[in-house]
């Protein structure tokens, strides 16, 4: 079973609020899941992260969403977690383009 951990909306309309949530890969993301291991209020800058179970999760082999991650780096989390980095488009750069030669 693919395991990820990745936040599960609560709260009220315009409210918000974050569980921390180990679920399967092809669950939804307010569907079923495994263990909740923390939680994450934005508005009133709240967070509980149970940083011993995110690492035994990690250890069996559980992906981390990148918001999750970031979470767990600024709440004390020291293991290194191999993630995919977005690459950003390449900018579209404006192009000069030069007069045509005058006919002779």
């Amino acid at each position: 079973m693919a395991v990820k951990i990745r936040f599960k909306r609560t709260g009220a309309k315009n409210k918000p609020c974050f569980k921390i949530a180990v679920a399967d890969i092809r669950s939804q993301r307010d569907g079923m899941t495994v263990e909740y291991v923390g939680y994450y209020d934005p508005v009133k800058k709240e967070k509980k992260i149970d940083i011993e179970r995110i690492d035994y999760w990690i250890s069996v082999g559980a992906k981390m969403s990148d918001s999750v991650h970031d979470l767990y780096r600024k709440s004390g989390g020291q293991k290194v977690v191999a993630r995919k980095i977005r690459k950003s488009a390449p900018k579209k750069t404006e192009k000069t383009q030069e007069p045509a030669p005058a006919p002779q």
